[in-house]
C-alpha cells in the first residue's frame, strides 16, 4: 500500500510540475517537443504512462545508475565529509529511496532490471522485493571492497546462471595491465523456455581519470559478449549500464570494432540519447549494445530516456534510465 501511495504521489506530481529545466528530447515518435526550452529534457516519468507495455513475444530492459545508493554502515570509515565518497542513511531513509527507485522503475514496466551504484546484495533485496508481478530473481557483483558500488540485475524471469568476469586480465594500450573496474556481471535468464543472456558494466569513471583502463573495459567486454554470442546464437545478448563515455568515443569505437556490438541507440539524435549532465552538457554514457546478429530482435523506436520532471535524474538519481524492448521469445500468455 504504502509503495501505491508514494507512486501515486509521485505521477501526480509529474502531472502537475511546471516545464522542466536540464536538454531538449523526443517524447514517443513525435519529434521534439516544440514548446520545451532547450535546456530541458523532454522525456519525463510522465511519459512512462504512455509507455506501451511489451509485445507479447517481447521483453523490456531497463538499465539506470541509482546513484550511490549506500546502507547504514560506514565500511570505509570516513563517510559524510565533503571529500568521502561513502555515506550512510538511516533505515527509514534507506525505506523511502528504495520505494522511490521502485516505484519509478515499476511504472516503466520492466521485466529485466540492469542496476549500477548499489552498495549491498540487501539493498538490491530492498528494490527487486518492491518491483511487481511476483518473485523477481535478482544477483549482484559485489567486489568486496570496503564502501563499494556495485552491479546487479533483477528480472521477473528466473536466473539460469551467473559468471562474473572481474578478474579477467586486461591491457591498457601503453601495455600496463589493470582489470575491469567493477564487476562485469553476466546473467543467463529463463525467458519462457528461451535464453536471454545479459551483461550489466560500469566501466571505470572520468573522475581521477584512466582513459587506457576505460578502453580496455570496452576492449574486453567486446570479446566476451561476442564469444557468448558466438556459442549461443539463438539466445538474445544485451550489454547494458554505465560505460562513462560517450559515442565516437575510444572506448565505443572499441565495442563496436568489426561489427562485434551494436549500440541500440545508433541514428538517434543526442536530445534523445543523453542521460548524464555535466558542465552544463547532455552527455550520453548510459548505453544499450547488442551482439552482432541480435539488432533484429530490437523493437524499433522503443529506445527511451526516462528523468523526473524538472530534474537531471529519475529517483533522485544524477543518471536518466534507458528503456527498450527486445523481441523473439515465446509469447507471454
Amino acid at each position: 500500500m504504502r509503495r501505491a501511495v508514494l507512486l501515486s504521489m509521485l505521477l501526480g506530481l509529474v502531472a502537475c510540475a511546471t516545464e522542466p529545466s536540464a536538454p531538449a528530447g523526443v517524447v514517443g515518435d513525435a519529434g521534439p517537443l516544440a514548446d520545451t526550452p532547450a535546456d530541458t529534457p523532454a522525456d519525463t516519468l510522465a511519459d512512462a504512462a504512455r509507455l506501451a507495455p511489451p509485445a507479447p513475444d517481447a521483453v523490456r530492459v531497463v538499465a539506470f545508475n541509482v546513484r550511490r545508493l549506500f546502507d547504514e554502515a560506514c565500511d570505509t570509515g570516513r563517510c559524510g565529509g565533503p571529500d568521502d565518497y561513502e555515506a550512510t542513511a538511516t533505515a527509514a531513509q534507506i525505506d523511502e529511496r528504495t520505494d522511490t527507485i521502485a516505484g519509478a522503475l515499476a511504472s516503466l514496466r520492466a521485466d529485466v532490471l540492469l542496476l549500477e551504484e548499489i552498495e549491498t546484495a540487501p539493498l538490491l533485496d530492498e528494490i527487486a522485493d518492491r518491483m511487481p508481478g511476483g518473485a523477481w530473481s535478482r544477483v549482484l557483483g559485489e567486489i568486496g571492497d570496503p564502501g563499494s558500488v556495485d552491479v546487479g540485475v533483477a528480472s521477473v524471469f528466473p536466473i539460469k546462471s551467473v559468471k562474473r568476469h572481474r578478474d579477467r586480465v586486461l591491457t591498457r594500450p601503453d601495455g600496463s595491465l589493470t582489470n575491469f573496474a567493477r564487476e562485469f556481471l553476466e546473467v543467463h535468464l529463463d525467458v519462457r523456455g528461451a535464453e536471454a543472456v545479459v551483461f550489466v558494466a560500469h566501466f571505470r569513471s572520468k573522475a581521477s581519470d584512466d582513459p587506457g583502463r576505460r578502453l580496455a573495459e570496452a576492449q574486453g567486454a567486446r570479446d566476451i559478449v561476442g564469444g557468448v554470442a558466438a556459442a549461443q546464437p539463438d539466445a538474445l545478448v544485451l550489454l547494458g549500464g554505465d560505460l562513462n563515455d560517450e559515442p565516437d568515443s575510444p572506448p565505443l569505437r572499441a565495442l563496436e570494432e568489426g561489427g562485434a556490438l551494436l549500440r541500440v541507440s545508433a541514428g538517434l539524435p543526442q536530445d534523445a540519447i543523453g542521460t548524464f549532465t555535466y558542465g552544463g552538457k547532455l552527455q550520453a554514457i548510459d548505453h544499450f549494445y547488442l551482439a552482432k546478429g541480435n539488432l533484429s530482435r530490437y523493437v524499433r523506436e522503443t529506445f527511451r530516456t526516462l528523468r523526473d520532471p524538472g530534474a537531471r535524474g529519475l529517483a533522485g538519481s544524477d543518471h536518466a534510465a534507458i528503456v527498450a524492448d527486445y523481441s523473439g521469445f515465446p509469447p507471454r500468455t
